[in-house]
């Protein structure tokens, strides 16, 4: 009897108490890098109270776009160049929502990030102790990523050790060069936007849109990102790993997975993790996750999240800009849950240009052409 008293009083703890005698519905779905909200345990108690359990399947954003979605309730790519391929494709009238916006973000390590400061590349957002936050000027980092090094063919390529990295950091050494590590841009939405801003300083800052031009443009471009390698795992498990720094010194992730980590570090620790800071790329690109609804489940899913405060307040706990609390890109929910848990809080870039993403054909285009990518055999009609 008092085994079975202290399970009904974790039941009513856990807010399940009648859960094992209602009818749980199982949503199928196919999810990209977001599929860290719907795997918060807190995000899937919440959706158990409206007796839903979601099954997820991960992928890249591209990737769930180009195969078949046949036996998904729902999907969620990470932004809006997969998610216009999935609406346009689909032929009944979908349901969706945009939930919360995040900027895409180069996440490094203070090393670096003060190695291109010295070099007028990076500015701290933060003057006087351990910023975490660094903006970066995108047509000079460039100039680092071209494999032509400072001297623009007459010697060799941009190296750490070369533009003062050992300088900057007595006793360290990198003669590795200056890369940026991505997710296959073949697959993956956070490396696709990555090439639009990349695609946006190519082209002088103008959204490339002359189909004619476009690859003479991704020509230019493809050095940028195929000299470094490019990768189909997910950028931020390695970078937050205890071997990130060795794995690669920069690293393309979205804000919300840094400032995730920052919240929770910073419950284990009563500190900030000082070491690892992100780089705000200037232009900048936001990314607006979409989730999708194939089915009536699906739609009763895309409907929750829409209406659902509690759902979205632990959204901002995750670190996400949430849509519905404040102006395109900058949450005041998000910037006071920060202060409260003593994170500092990312400033407004004073320039806010913005990188458009291309017209789907002119993306597709480009995308193609820089990863070689081949039509997936999963696809589709």
């Amino acid at each position: 009897m008092p085994l079975a008293l202290a399970g009904l009083i974790s039941l009513l703890v856990s807010g399940n108490t009648l859960r094992p005698f209602e009818r749980i519905t199982t949503i199928q779905a196919k999810m990209a890098s977001k599929s860290d909200y719907f795997k918060d345990p807190e995000v899937q108690r919440l959706l158990l109270e409206h007796g839903i359990r979601v099954e997820i399947q991960r992928l890249g954003s591209r990737g769930i776009a180009q195969q078949s979605l046949k036996g998904m309730d729902v999907v969620f790519p990470s932004g809006q160049p997969a998610a216009m391929i999935i609406l346009d494709k689909e032929n009944r009238t979908l349901d969706s929502v945009r939930p919360f916006v995040t900027p895409l973000v180069l996440a490094t390590f203070r090393d670096y990030a003060e190695t291109l400061e010295a070099q007028g590349v990076a500015k701290p957002q933060k003057s006087g102790g351990d910023t975490l936050y660094y903006n970066l000027d995108m047509d000079k980092f460039t100039e680092l990523l071209d494999g032509e090094g400072a001297d623009k063919g007459a010697g060799p390529a941009d190296t750490w050790n070369a533009i003062g990295f050992s300088t900057v950091n007595k006793g360290e050494s990198n003669g590795g060069r200056v890369l940026v590590r991505t997710s296959s841009v073949c697959e993956s939405n956070s490396a696709g936007t990555y090439l639009s801003i990349l695609s946006f300083v190519q082209n002088k800052q103008r959204v490339p849109v002359a189909e004619d031009q476009v690859l003479d443009l991704a020509k230019q471009v493809k050095p940028l990102i195929n000299l470094q390698g490019m990768w189909a795992d997910e950028q931020a498990d390695s970078y937050f790993s205890g071997e990130g720094e060795s794995i690669a010194p920069i690293a393309v992730i979205y804000e919300h997975q840094f400032l995730a980590h920052q919240l929770a570090y910073y419950k284990k620790h009563k500190k900030q993790d000082t070491e690892r800071v992100l780089l705000y790329p200037t232009p900048y690109a936001l990314t607006e996750p979409q989730l999708i609804g194939l089915t009536d489940e699906g739609d009763r899913l895309v409907e929750i999240i829409k209406t659902d405060t509690e759902l979205r307040q632990r959204a901002t706990e995750l670190g996400f800009r949430v849509r519905f609390s404040g102006e395109e890109g900058s949450s005041e929910q998000l910037n006071a849950y920060l202060r409260q848990h003593e994170i500092q809080v990312p400033a407004r870039n004073r320039d806010q240009t913005k990188v458009d993403i291309p017209d789907l054909n002119v993306l597709e285009q480009i995308i193609n052409y820089v990863g070689n990518c081949e039509a997936s055999e999963e696809a589709a009609p």
